[in-house]
């Protein structure tokens, strides 16, 4: 899910008349087909938030919280897509550093009907209204992952603060620097450029100008980090967040002493389902085209998911004599996110293979290392989307091999696949993991803390034991 930058022209065919032989750039085309499948894909990660995660998180929690984790669901997704179109978009998806964009495009400046975005093939456009808001849809999920963290317990005045700071300070930074880059138009016109040099000044310049050109890129982009739809942007990024704020704030009151099963695992079925179908939005629409890649995507967000629901129901079954409704829906969450880094870059088996391996990590760490460390994960966040991104984004670096039947890394410069090397892939996917669970895991870590001083953090306990829904939102989810 690589963004490039819209272009007014792109390299054109050569136009070859009676009267005249020179070369012609024509703008690059917009597929109509394309475009319908981003806006379906659009609305399909909006769908895995409202109402798939809300309705997931909402049924794991007491029935005196439901409320509160729909309403800290639906309220992230709305003021962050405001700040998408503020300057979230220009931040994230515009040149300026290698850490964050600049604010050429806040406020939506300079964007019509008419502007483009690129997709990974030459002189191939989508419209880049579409690609906003795409890409604010990935800005709205990943803070909303975070709340299962600390739910039951946090203050939604806590949460209000916490969120647009987290998302300008942590995401935006961490989305610029593992996606922006200047896309194959420029790239390949540039090498082009370069190959028909034909003296030595020529070449010298155009060599200039690529090397400017690649340079005008994200951080961990330029490490050469793979990521195809968001294991270290969305997953680590707020799995370790989640870590680091139910941390700070602490255990819920009975912790360990009181049952706290969720109180409808009918609706956490119904979200995880919601979140299944979405998340082929989340992950074939990465491709940003119909094409051949978003076919792949679509397979392996299928058969990693259900690889991963068997091996964590197995698991369980085989260690505690039962197979369970939430462990199935768990594993399934966790093969979602374990792909989401390899889904254009694994073949299918080894999509397989990533699903059944993820099933299992997951479900020790939110089980054995949860149990012997005592933190209170409320929802598995940290369990399930940190460990299980690792997983993911590491796994990429493996499966993306074509000895393995992955894609390979398409080089621009020279117009083919590059060779594998396992060893360079596998140090460029840990530059990705280590960064993001550094910026996000340290940034958040203040983060919580300034929201703490201004306006706190947690409820009182009497509060936490009445319920959330009376007392910070006057209503109930249920009035039977």
């Amino acid at each position: 899910m690589t963004f490039k930058r819209p272009y007014s022209a792109g390299l054109a065919a050569l136009a070859v008349g009676l009267f005249a032989a020179t070369a012609a750039y024509a703008e690059p085309t917009v597929n109509k087909g394309d475009n319908a499948w981003m806006l379906t894909s659009t609305v399909l990660v909006l769908l895995m938030t409202i109402p798939g995660l809300a309705l997931f998180y909402g049924g794991l929690v007491r029935a005196k919280n439901m409320l509160s984790v729909l309403m800290q669901v639906f309220y992230t997704v709305c003021i962050v897509v405001l700040l998408w179109a503020l300057y979230g978009y220009s931040l994230a998806f515009t040149g300026g550093s290698d850490f964050i964009g600049g604010f050429s495009k806040a406020f939506l400046m300079g964007v019509t009907t008419d502007s483009k975005a690129a997709t990974f093939s030459v002189d191939a456009n989508i419209s880049e209204l579409i690609y906003i808001c795409f890409q604010m849809t990935f800005a709205a999920i990943t803070p909303a992952l975070i709340v299962g963290a600390f739910a039951e317990r946090m203050k939604f005045a806590a949460i209000a603060l916490f969120v647009p700071l987290w998302v300008t300070l942590i995401y935006l930074p961490i989305a610029h620097m593992v996606w922006y880059w200047p896309g194959p138009d420029l790239i390949t016109d540039a090498a082009k450029a370069l190959a028909a040099a034909t003296d030595g000044a020529a070449k010298t310049a155009a060599q200039a100008k690529l090397d400017e050109i690649n340079a005008d890129a994200g951080w961990i982009f330029k490490k050469g980090a793979i990521d195809f739809a968001g294991g270290t942007v969305v997953h680590i990024n707020a799995g370790i967040a989640g870590l680091v704020g139910a941390l700070l704030i602490g255990k819920r009151v009975g912790y360990g002493k009181e049952l706290m099963a969720p109180h409808s695992l009918t609706m956490s079925m119904i979200g995880a389902s919601l979140l299944w179908v979405g998340w082929f939005g989340f992950n074939a629409g990465s491709n940003l085209e119909a094409s051949g890649g978003a076919a792949l995507a679509m397979t392996n967000s299928f058969v990693a998911t259900a690889a991963a629901a068997m091996a964590w129901m197995f698991a369980e079954w085989i260690v505690k004599g039962h197979p369970s409704v939430l462990g199935a829906l768990s594993g399934a969450v966790a093969g979602l996110v374990a792909v989401t880094p390899a889904a254009g870059f694994a073949g299918p088996m080894g999509a397989i293979v990533l699903g059944l391996v993820v099933g299992v990590v997951c479900l020790f760490f939110c089980t054995v290392v949860k149990n012997s460390l005592g933190y209170d994960d409320s929802l598995d966040v940290f369990g399930v989307h940190c460990v299980g991104g690792i997983v993911g984004a590491l796994g990429t670096g493996i499966l993306v091999n074509p000895a393995l039947g992955g894609t390979g890394v398409m080089d621009y410069v020279a117009g083919k696949i590059a060779d594998y090397d396992f060893v360079a892939q596998m140090t460029s996917q840990l530059w990705g993991v280590c960064t993001t669970l550094v910026w996000s895991g340290i940034g958040s870590a203040i983060l919580f803390k300034v929201v703490d001083v201004i306006v706190g953090l947690r409820v009182n306990v009497e509060t936490e034991r009445e319920g959330l829904d009376v007392t910070e939102h006057t209503e109930r989810a249920y009035n039977m």
